[in-house]
């Protein structure tokens, strides 16, 4: 529930479609409703401006799905993250219209369409081998309200294919850098523009590489002022970041 929903709500008593008792009915899980297993957070839009998203990695098939349906009755767009097919398979017994991203690892409810962001949010990264983190950062950020675009396969290693797309980032909002191995184009990308650039370290690279340790580190120490960093393969707090910059 966020605050367009609330206002609805309350414009229905007033206009009695809807009784005080029904509406009562609707607000009883505020703040949260108690699973046993899980507190769903219902009044996190309200809070944050943003809904409560499922971390979907730990938890059983029958665990997500009941988190998901619960979070789906509320309204709204409803996410989850690091989930696999068989997850999907549970929620999509449970609730309709429902979607999976394989390569994000995301299974998506998106029933509101409005555009909460100002601009565009740009997602790029290093190698295909970094795309699944890229996804996840991309799926986040349209489900939150927001244009994007991808540009993918545009590392150091060809600086070229970067330099292609100068146009594009320069009319980003906000950019996402997915990069592993050294992590070495955060930094290139932020000396080209003049918005804030967001570091996904990831898991991608040869032994040194350390399971994206090494290119945490290098984005940590990246001399682009305007470059911050996430953890590793973290494509969901980097979604999820720029689109609250972009609704700014």
């Amino acid at each position: 529930m966020n605050a367009d929903t609330l206002r609805r709500l309350f414009d229905q008593v007033r206009k009695r479609s809807l009784s005080a008792d029904e509406a009562v009915d609707r607000l009883r899980h505020l703040p949260f409703e108690d699973l046993g297993f899980a507190k769903v957070d219902h009044h996190r839009a309200l809070r944050q401006g943003m809904p409560e998203v499922i971390f979907s990695q730990g938890k059983t098939p029958k665990q997500v799905a009941a988190i998901f349906t619960r979070l789906a009755l509320h309204g709204g767009n409803v996410l989850a993250t690091r989930a696999d097919e068989k997850q999907y398979d549970a929620v999509a017994a449970r609730v309709m219209s429902v979607e999976y991203r394989p390569l994000a690892r995301a299974i998506v409810l998106k029933r509101d369409l409005k555009r909460y962001g100002k601009g565009v949010i740009a997602v790029v990264s290093a190698g295909t081998s970094d795309i699944p983190v890229a996804e996840e950062a991309l799926v986040t950020a349209e489900l939150m309200g927001n244009e994007v675009q991808h540009i993918y396969d545009v590392g150091v290693a060809g600086i070229h294919r970067l330099l292609a797309h100068r146009s594009a980032l320069s009319k980003a909002r906000v950019i996402v850098v997915c990069a592993g191995m050294e992590g070495a184009l955060p930094s290139v990308v932020g000396g080209l523009v003049g918005v804030p650039v967001i570091a996904v370290p990831t898991s991608v690279g040869y032994g040194a590489a350390f399971e994206g340790l090494a290119a945490l580190l290098g984005m940590m120490n990246t001399c682009a002022s305007n470059v911050s960093v996430v953890n590793i393969d973290n494509g969901f707090g980097a979604g999820y970041v720029a689109s609250l910059i972009n609704r700014k």
